[in-house]
């Protein structure tokens, strides 16, 4: 099988690694915007050679970051092979392909690795970043049975868990657990950046304020592109966080301690229970 990977970064990079490892595919093929990331990526072995497109490849991954969707299906309008993706939203990339793939619609299944980190690029790609992760896929009416087994056997080579799920519950849970997380973290990063004390507050931060901003090392034009893609969700979830951020503060406004711990008790009991089970 010779795969092409669009955008050789860390979903794609990793994807193609894993699938060398599986013994899945017998030639990669990258295609993308820097010639540096990927000519480091045939230095790594991820990709075996270069090429402006996908032609002559069996399968592949469009890793870019969805804003370029578009223009990536206008290109692969005449492809013969199988298309899926490793995009964070699913109801724009799947507009996009309904609008540029025509008859070949059928031959795209949209996916999404949840299984990503803040370091990008091909330097950043690893066989076992899919490993014991999930994988979202979100199958179109248009799909034939064997189209979407074939992607989801892609991704569990890859060592993931696949499942199934409408474009739009998946919108709307990523807004949730995914998006807005980022949009946080980037906030608190910005707000302590700018203000008058910030090299003596970073000096002095310790590794609780390095593990919340974490996403905010993340790839600034991908996460520019997805909040942007799922605005309308994820505004509905800043309004909900705004309110109980409303909330933590009438608390403290009325010194109410008892309430304040309850609120953290209960926080606390809900992500333990959400790690046990993880």
């Amino acid at each position: 099988m010779k795969l092409a990977v669009i955008g050789v970064g860390l979903i794609g990079g990793s994807f193609a690694l894993a699938l060398k490892q599986a013994k899945k595919v017998s030639h990669v093929v990258g295609v993308g915007r820097g010639r540096a990331n990927l000519e480091l990526a045939r230095e790594r072995g991820i990709i075996d050679s270069m090429a402006a497109d996908a032609s002559g490849c069996d399968v592949v991954l469009i890793a870019a970051p969805v804003a370029q969707f578009g223009t990536i299906f206008s290109s692969l309008k005449n492809f013969s092979g199988l298309i899926t993706d490793g995009g964070s939203t699913k109801r724009d990339v799947i507009a996009a392909a309904r609008g540029a793939l025509g008859r070949n619609l059928s031959r795209f299944v949209p996916a999404h690795p949840i299984a990503g980190g803040e370091q990008s690029g091909a330097a950043a790609a690893k066989a076992d970043l899919f490993n014991g992760k999930r994988v979202i896929v979100t199958p179109l009416p248009e799909n034939e049975e064997k189209a979407v087994a074939g992607v989801q056997d892609l991704w569990r080579a890859c060592g993931a868990h696949v499942s199934r799920m409408s474009a739009e519950e998946h919108d709307a849970v990523l807004s949730t657990v995914s998006h807005l997380p980022h949009l946080v973290a980037y906030a608190m990063a910005h707000d302590v950046a700018k203000r008058e004390n910030a090299a003596r507050l970073f000096e002095i931060a310790g590794a609780g304020f390095r593990d919340f901003t974490r996403l905010a090392s993340s790839h600034p034009e991908m996460w520019r592109d997805i909040c942007i893609a799922n605005r309308d969700l994820v505004l509905a979830d800043m309004e909900a966080f705004s309110r109980k951020l409303a909330h933590l503060k009438k608390l403290l406004q009325e010194n109410d301690a008892a309430g304040l711990e309850k609120l953290f008790a209960e926080a606390r009991e809900a992500r333990n229970r959400w790690i046990q089970s993880s």
